[in-house]
């Protein structure tokens, strides 16, 4: 089988021709071959070689390309050549493995290489002209959209624990069908051991698994076999996260693994805590996962309301709010889609007065400035935003009079 360069730009680009023409013998590995035998989009570009890292790295430099030694003790180097990443590594066969880290030996053997990867769709290789070279049964089963460890899955999987995750995150994304019998028994067998794992990593794995097209049925299996409780807490919610894998399909929305991640949690403050630290998640997304699961759920909104609200939240928090009650299954499309348009051209008016304008009025620096001034604000929403600033000065005044009263 050949991919043909001509139709993968990523393969005829100049800095690709210039890495693999340094490298000499070397091959294109992994995703970037099973995605070009897809059809679907290369987003990295890994390669393997049969040399020793310093080798590869002394030709890179050779040729005026930028390296970095980013997993040297694992044969891995970073090649940067104008605005394009590729990571290369040395064939290697693994020497010693506790299913979190790995001591690995260097070798110039592929088939040696192929035989320590995880599933038979990730050992594919390809020639600079295209030329694939599968080592096992990879190209057959990407074909069949089957999902299946390299050699034993029990094996692989106390190689490498976050193979369980992996399973199920590649059968979301390239399998059909059901999940592998013989690597769903090994998967199931070994969950217990997912908590060795650094939450990082499990994050990263759960995150690319929800970006998937319909992560549901995939979850639903991990459910069913205990993957799932020991990864996440609570009662979870996976027809929501159905529902909004579907609005997002039919709407042409962009997968936001997060904001699924808030779909399929219950709602409330304390499932959003508890996931956040089980995988923990950045601040940001901490943040943007309680703020959806928290207060309370969206209701009929009226335009003028959902100004306000937009107004008080925010774009990005009220389109979460909004798509996280659409999936819930309630209220009308053509609402829904209304409130989405508006969160996009809407635009936040500037409240005209400032703390220094209520100081200016006679208050006292303090926290009654702070007070009064969200007074007005709150008074100024209720008005859809209508009140210019001088009806504003004049409801600062009415305030502070109440409040000497």
């Amino acid at each position: 089988m050949r991919i043909d360069p001509a139709q993968h730009p990523w393969m005829t680009a100049p800095e690709t021709g210039a890495v693999m023409a340094a490298l000499g013998e070397a091959r294109f590995v992994g995703g970037a071959v099973r995605n070009a035998l897809l059809g679907v989009p290369v987003m990295d570009v890994d390669i393997a070689v049969p040399m020793p890292p310093q080798e590869t790295m002394a030709r890179l430099a050779a040729r005026d390309i930028k390296v970095a030694p980013t997993g040297i003790a694992h044969g891995t180097i970073t090649a940067i050549l104008g605005n394009k990443v590729f990571e290369i590594t040395t064939l290697r066969r693994d020497v010693e493995t506790d299913g979190r880290h790995a001591v690995v030996a260097f070798t110039d053997d592929w088939a040696e290489d192929a035989a320590r990867r995880d599933f038979t769709i990730n050992a594919l290789y390809a020639a600079p002209d295209g030329t694939v070279f599968d080592y096992a049964t990879g190209v057959t089963d990407l074909i069949a959209g089957r999902v299946r460890f390299m050699g034993a899955a029990d094996a692989r999987i106390a190689e490498d624990y976050l193979r369980v995750l992996r399973l199920f995150r590649f059968h979301a994304w390239y399998g059909k069908g059901e999940v592998d019998a013989d690597g769903l028994r090994a998967a199931a067998a070994a969950k217990d051991k997912l908590k060795s794992l650094s939450a990082e990593r499990v994050q990263k794995e759960m995150l690319r698994l929800l970006e998937a097209g319909n992560p549901a049925p995939v979850l639903r299996v991990m459910a069913a076999t205990g993957i799932l409780p020991e990864l996440l807490p609570g009662a979870l919610q996976l027809p929501r996260l159905e529902r909004l894998a579907a609005i997002e399909a039919d709407h042409l929305l962009p997968r936001d693994g997060v904001l699924r991640l808030a779909a399929l949690l219950p709602d409330g403050e304390a499932a959003a805590h508890a996931a956040a630290d089980a995988l923990k998640l950045s601040n940001a997304d901490r943040t943007r996962l309680e703020q959806a699961l928290g207060g309370a759920a969206l209701s009929w909104l009226s335009a003028r309301d959902a100004r306000a609200l937009l107004y008080r939240i925010g774009a990005a928090r009220f389109r979460d709010k909004v798509l996280l009650e659409w999936a819930r299954g309630g209220g009308n499309p053509i609402q829904w889609r209304m409130l989405m348009t508006m969160s996009e051209t809407w635009q936040r008016p500037r409240f005209p007065l400032t703390g220094r304008d209520v100081m200016r009025a006679g208050v006292t620096e303090g926290p009654d400035v702070g007070r009064l001034l969200a007074q007005v604000e709150d008074w100024w929403i209720g008005t859809d935003f209508a009140a210019d600033e001088g009806a504003l000065r004049d409801r600062l005044a009415e305030a502070m009079k109440k409040d000497r009263a």
